[in-house]
């Protein structure tokens, strides 16, 4: 299936990986550890420039395979990284998607991620003709919940004791989704 590897917004460039990303996400990485341990299993040990360069390149191969869409986010204007994003879970079937996504402490509170899940989200209805988008999230993670509630995804239920959370304790899950025929 051939799509786009980037696409813009109005402030931000949203694209695949490719090689050599890896000092400019493992910067963002240690800018933000303390605020991404309590929520990402992958942010549980700092890695190394090598180790995130390494996983880079593996997120550039699923890309390219179509197996897994991560997208990295960039400030247009200063080209400085502003998150990670992508979309997950993929069943290219049913045409179902799960976006996922994580910013850079410094570039919180500035709408840079309601801004591209909005560019993501329409670039799966557009470009990938998504029956079903989705965002899950821990249900404390109160600030992840805002980005799909600002853009009008429903909350379709919570999933009671559906995970452990990164200290191995059980969670819920908030399944928030936008359906076609339904919100688009």
């Amino acid at each position: 299936m051939d799509f786009v590897e980037e696409f813009e917004t109005d402030r931000l460039l949203i694209r695949s990986p490719r090689w050599g990303d890896g000092a400019a996400v493992n910067m963002a990485i240690r800018e933000s550890i303390d605020e991404l341990r309590p929520w990402m299993p992958w942010a549980k040990h700092l890695p190394t420039i090598d180790e995130t360069e390494e996983n880079v390149r593996v997120a550039r191969l699923k890309f390219l395979e179509r197996s897994e869409l991560r997208l990295h986010i960039y400030h247009k204007e200063t080209g400085a990284f502003v998150g990670g994003s992508g979309l997950h879970r993929i069943d290219w079937e049913a045409k179902k998607f799960e976006i996922g996504y994580w910013i850079r402490t410094s570039q919180s509170g500035k709408g840079f991620m309601t801004e591209a899940v909005e560019g993501i989200t329409d670039f799966a209805i557009r470009s990938l003709l998504a029956n079903r988008i989705e965002i899950r999230c821990d249900s404390t993670n109160t600030r992840s919940a805002r980005v799909p509630e600002r853009l009008g995804f429903t909350l379709e239920g919570m999933l009671r004791n559906e995970a452990c959370d990164v200290s191995g304790s059980l969670r819920h899950t908030m399944v928030f989704a936008k359906v076609r025929g339904f919100e688009f």
